[in-house]
């Protein structure tokens, strides 16, 4: 009996879907480009091609490089990173911190 619980322990963990294993209060990283931006959320498409949508709030901190930036700032198509958190039982993110590229100085560009 012991090694039938084994594997449908294992089976189970095995079919479970990835997003079931993720929990909350867990910082996620988010790299992508912006695809939409609003007051309240940040739609990023991922480097795989995702789409992932973040929830901006007043404590969200914004960053150029290591420089303190504005929301106003972002801009779609540009890169950015973002540090988010999913609160318990919450279907979507929280941005934490959203750090976009430093922008190449014009006479590096040709």
């Amino acid at each position: 009996m012991g090694r039938w619980m084994t594997g449908l322990g294992l089976a189970v963990a095995l079919l479970m879907p990835v997003t079931a294993w993720a929990h909350a209060g867990h910082a996620h990283k988010v790299l992508g480009t912006i695809a939409a931006v609003s007051d309240t959320q940040l739609d990023v498409k991922t480097t795989d091609g995702k789409a992932v949508v973040v929830l901006l709030d007043a404590k969200t901190v914004y960053r150029q490089g290591k420089t303190r930036a504005d929301a106003k700032m972002l801009k779609i198509g540009e890169r950015v990173v973002v540090e988010a958190e999913q609160a318990e039982g919450a279907k979507l993110m929280t941005a934490k911190t959203v750090t976009m590229a430093v922008p190449t100085p014009v006479a590096a560009r040709k």
